[in-house]
């Protein structure tokens, strides 16, 4: 994707916004607009259309054909990428439908992320400047969310971003670099990938129990939590004194019972924590209790836990 940054610069100062939905929306909308060609920006990087050559800049497509990030078929193009808007900021993400091993997935999950990191970072008391890791970045909208939260309180941070997908760290870099956020990314499986603690974890693991095991979406063994659990046990390990960790995921409810939460609290147990825990939307991605795999499921519910290493250890 050499240039795309160019891409991403050019659509921006165009003051292009487009809050990307779930896959069951984006496909119910694609049905209504039938195989019109797409005209606009937002057709072609939001609801990711075919679209003629003279739809866009030249100078936009030009750089689009450098970065490698446009198909032919006949006649019409197709953009290889979308982009979201999130804030005042714009994401590269994979294109629709995201069915590949490597898609790196942009949604309302990805909104109310952000939105978690906002309202958790709202009550942190201010330093100078922290240390901060994004584990399974993905677009990296959650690093970014975080460090424009932490800016807003004057701290300054230095960010890893983390994932086990190289596209995803290739869409990450060319997304903090357009957002003017220095970045170092690290890839490899987690906690694993990254040396010493930091100040401030943050995380939006997959959670679901993919069939097809896709990076993007598969949250591992017990329904999907196992990612989840693994990786707030890693982090716990490696907060700094004072340091925080903000999970963002998706929990399968078992007759009423949270199972997530139940292998959570030993962990958070453990003496030098203070921490919190709540559901943030009760109903999520409920087209995938048709399933079998979750057929004795109640609900998938997105959950928060917010934990914080004391300054001195008990």
């Amino acid at each position: 994707m050499l240039n795309a940054a160019g891409v991403l610069r050019q659509v921006a100062a165009t003051g292009y916004r487009f809050t990307t939905v779930t896959p069951l929306t984006h496909q119910r909308v694609l049905a209504r607009r039938g195989r019109e060609p797409g005209a606009t920006l937002r057709d072609i990087f939001g609801w990711n259309l075919s679209f003629e050559a003279g739809a866009v800049p030249p100078d936009l497509l030009a750089d689009m054909e450098r970065a490698g990030i446009v198909r032919h078929t006949g006649s019409l193009l197709r953009s290889t990428v979308r982009i979201a808007s999130l804030g005042d900021d714009l994401f590269f993400h994979s294109a629709y439908p995201t069915v590949e091993e490597s898609a790196v997935f942009f949604g309302p999950d990805t909104s109310r992320f952000a939105r978690f990191l906002h309202h958790a970072l709202a009550r942190r008391k201010a330093q100078p400047h922290v240390r901060v890791l994004d584990v399974g970045c993905g677009s990296g909208a959650g690093g970014i969310a975080a460090v424009r939260a932490l800016a807003a309180m004057g701290t300054t941070a230095t960010v890893v971003m983390n994932d086990i997908n190289p596209l995803a760290l290739q869409y990450t870099a060319i997304n903090a670099e357009v957002a003017g956020i220095p970045v170092t990314l690290a890839q490899g499986d987690a906690l694993s990938a990254v040396d010493g603690e930091f100040d401030l974890i943050v995380s939006n693991p997959p959670y679901l129990d993919d069939g097809a095991q896709r990076a993007y979406r598969h949250g591992g063994t017990r329904l999907g939590r196992a990612l989840s659990v693994r990786i707030a046990a890693e982090s716990l390990k490696r907060l700094a004194p004072g340091g925080q960790l903000l999970l963002y995921t998706g929990v399968a409810m078992v007759d009423g019972e949270d199972p997530f939460f139940a292998e959570l609290q030993p962990l958070l147990a453990a003496p030098g924590f203070d921490w919190s825990y709540a559901e943030i939307d009760p109903d999520v991605f409920g087209e995938e209790l048709e399933r079998p795999v979750y057929a004795h499921i109640d609900r998938i519910a997105a959950v928060g836990l917010i934990a914080i290493r004391a300054t001195e250890a008990a």
